[in-house]
């Protein structure tokens, strides 16, 4: 390729997808790729791609098609998960030259320097159980926080899910080299690192170190300013993980357990490996340790199997639990799934109405941990980005909150009053100053 190259991202899907992206471009931009926006007519585009999404072939198509219309010259390269469990439908679609599963995607440029076009569409994606190295990655660059992958890859095996076919069986880094990379994202400035993966309490070392393990020597390692631990299964997240957060001055009071439904019944159809009663339980040692915490909880609707019967127990628990928000999602058939071949499918129709009604629930549930919070002080981390005159940012606890904006206190951590909940649902609050400290 030509002298002064360039390359373009698209990613679709999770915080790790974010993190694996910024890490390729890392890589291009070491080999000589100037990274620019997708409507620069880049050279080369990279789009990483999901597998949860229903419509993630039609997605694809889409980016490729904008690409190939803003440079048809462009080399178009294909990556991620939905490449991993979908390789020969990318390599149809007109205009990709390369398509990297789940072992190769961070070889990229190996694969630019020789590939001929007049060969076809260059496929690479090996059997997912030869994937076994741990490539560690992480987001820089577009925030003030950064998505760290310290864990990859699941063991779970749920019946509704495809990432484990995706991404392979669970592996993490050592812990010294999630230290070094603490240090290095640090010295970019960043002040948030969130702790993600695929099943990210599985973190499992060579020497034998576990997920707890990691969160004290985090604790302990001076460098960002803030931690937050991603989405993490109930029966992974033990009590001791739960006291060291409380403990903790680096690691932030929020935590987003799945919890997918309140049916034991639909739990064990769904191949989870806990039961309502012990999500219970981890909530109240939260509240118990941490009563300020933020809780998040992932809710799948529409189940096969999900009556109204137990619908109403998975409602009825997340009435009675005192968590933050929930994430709502509509459950939909995926192929090499064993829900796929379950019987009790629930309507669409209804499947939207119960999405509808949990949905309802999270608006409640956010609105009373905000105003819960009125009238205190809390330390904010303001984001980089100006809306309507406003900068907004998040309190340790998870809460939205805006300032007039004030060029100075981008990506800065303010001590702040939160004076009143507005219509958009966002906390108004006031800088505070020194003498107006307690």
């Amino acid at each position: 390729m030509r002298a002064g190259k360039t390359a373009a991202y698209y990613t679709l899907g999770c915080k790790l997808n974010f993190a694996e992206t910024s890490t390729i471009a890392r890589q291009l931009e070491g080999e000589g790729f100037a990274r620019v926006d997708f409507e620069d007519a880049a050279d080369v585009y990279v789009i990483n791609t999901c597998s949860v999404t229903e419509q993630a072939d039609k997605k694809c198509r889409n980016i490729v098609r904008r690409a190939r219309k803003l440079n048809p010259d462009a080399y178009v390269v294909v990556v991620g998960c939905y490449a991993q469990l979908k390789p020969k439908a990318i390599a149809s679609i007109p205009g990709v030259d390369i398509v990297l599963g789940a072992n190769d995607k961070f070889k990229v440029q190996e694969y630019l320097k020789n590939l001929d076009r007049s060969e076809g569409v260059l496929v690479k994606n090996e059997h997912i159980k030869e994937t076994r190295t741990f490539h560690p990655s992480w987001s820089a660059g577009d925030r003030t926080r950064s998505f760290l992958k310290v864990q990859d890859g699941c063991d779970y095996f749920c019946s509704f899910c495809t990432i484990p076919l995706a991404r392979g069986r669970s592996r993490s880094g050592s812990i010294d080299s999630v230290l070094e990379q603490v240090e290095e994202i640090s010295a970019q400035g960043v002040k948030e690192i969130v702790l993600t993966g695929v099943n990210i309490g599985d973190f499992k070392t060579e020497e034998g170190h576990e997920f707890r393990d990691l969160v004290q020597a985090l604790d302990e390692q001076a460098g960002a300013a803030r931690f937050r631990i991603s989405s993490i299964e109930p029966d992974l997240l033990n009590e001791e993980i739960i006291k060291k957060v409380s403990e903790s001055k680096v690691f932030m009071p929020h935590f987003h357990i799945p919890l997918q439904s309140g049916s034991d019944v639909l739990l064990e159809r769904m191949r989870r490996r806990y039961r309502a009663e012990l999500y219970r339980e981890r909530i109240q040692k939260i509240r118990e340790l941490i009563p300020h915490a933020c809780i998040g909880v992932d809710v799948i609707v529409g189940f096969p199997g999900e009556t109204e019967e137990e619908f109403q127990k998975t409602l009825d628990l997340l009435h009675e639990l005192e968590i933050s928000y929930l994430h709502v999602f509509t459950y939909s058939e995926r192929p090499n799934t064993t829900a796929l071949r379950m019987d009790g499918a629930v309507p669409v129709a209804t499947r939207q109405k119960r999405n509808k009604v949990l949905r309802m629930l999270s608006l409640k549930k956010q609105r009373a941990h905000y105003e819960a919070h009125v009238g205190t002080q809390q330390n904010v981390l303001f984001e980089t980005e100006e809306i309507d005159g406003m900068l907004q940012g998040f309190t340790e606890n998870y809460i939205r909150v805006q300032v007039p904006f004030d060029a100075e206190l981008v990506n800065s951590i303010q001590e702040v009053h939160l004076e009143r909940l507005n219509s958009d649902g966002i906390i108004e609050a006031a800088l505070l100053l020194a003498q107006d400290r307690n």
